[in-house]
């Protein structure tokens, strides 16, 4: 069954309009989620809306406010904030083309399913995807969604195509710090060219269906077995593998490689650059 869409409007490009719906690519139940328990009773916590020196106040108590100086608000109203019109909230105009791998992976956030409105649409949304997809391209626009303006990035996918949004360059935090402290001579050649024969043994097409939430399997675990133990506290003995692993004897780096080499086994895999020429 097909989940409602999260945004209706149209993509244009120049003068061609083409109806769209938007759809979240994750799923919201994948995950296991937990309720705080208040411990004595067994109950769920809940929370309240309390103001300072007052206590509890009504939801139609509550507007939103701007702290332009500390303690200082400027209150909005919601009629306010629905009082500006933006293009953007039912328009996304693609104003710009960039190569597909032009833009860093992290300016990305978050990936949407763009699919035509109706039969009608899938004309013009078939031209503006195979177009997109032959020039290896993606379109820029800006859409407004869920109370803010995104830049996004539509790109071809299957038969349908994705719309990504983007971090604004603002949104950005600067690697400088970060990084600063990393010396900038370069890594060894001998322990580079080790590590680069690892790295085309282990190389593969990319298939997110070989890798499993180890976390989420093991927690659901334990929970499946304090249900069926009726809530008894689980404790475990065993040790922690990582601190086992840290009382361990350091390896030297090129050691780490070669083993890590002879494990993996079987003849090295050609590179990509060597597939290409061949």
């Amino acid at each position: 069954m097909v989940s409602r869409p999260i945004w209706k409007g149209q993509i244009r490009l120049s003068l061609v309009a083409i109806p769209v719906e938007l759809y979240s690519t994750s799923k919201a139940g994948a995950r296991l989620a937990f309720r705080q328990i208040h411990e004595p009773s067994g109950k769920p916590v809940k929370y309240e809306k309390v103001v300072p020196g007052i206590g509890p106040v009504d939801a139609d108590e509550i507007i939103k406010g701007f702290e332009y100086e500390k303690g200082s608000y400027v209150l909005l109203t919601d009629a306010e904030i629905d009082a500006v019109k933006l293009k953007t909230r039912k328009t996304l105009e693609l104003v710009q083309f960039v190569g597909a791998c032009d833009i860093d992976p992290i300016y990305f956030d978050k990936a949407y399913y763009v699919v035509p409105q109706d039969e009608l649409a899938e004309d013009a949304f078939r031209v503006v995807r195979d177009a997109l997809r032959k020039t290896q391209t993606v379109g820029l626009g800006q859409i407004a969604l869920r109370g803010r303006e995104y830049l996004t990035a539509l790109k071809p996918c299957g038969s349908g195509m994705l719309l990504e949004t983007l971090h604004y360059e603002d949104e950005i935090r600067k690697s400088d710090p970060f990084f600063s402290s990393i010396k900038k001579a370069a890594a060894e050649k001998d322990l580079v060219s080790v590590a680069t024969e690892l790295i085309e043994r282990k190389s593969a097409p990319f298939d997110a269906g070989q890798f499993k939430d180890h976390y989420r399997e093991a927690l659901r675990a334990v929970v499946d077995k304090k249900i069926k133990s009726r809530g008894k506290k689980i404790r475990s003995n065993k040790e922690d593998p990582s601190a086992a692993q840290e009382k361990g004897n350091v390896i030297d780096l090129m050691g780490a490689l070669k083993s890590s080499l002879e494990k993996s086994g079987g003849k090295k895999k050609p590179s990509p650059r060597a597939r290409k020429a061949s």
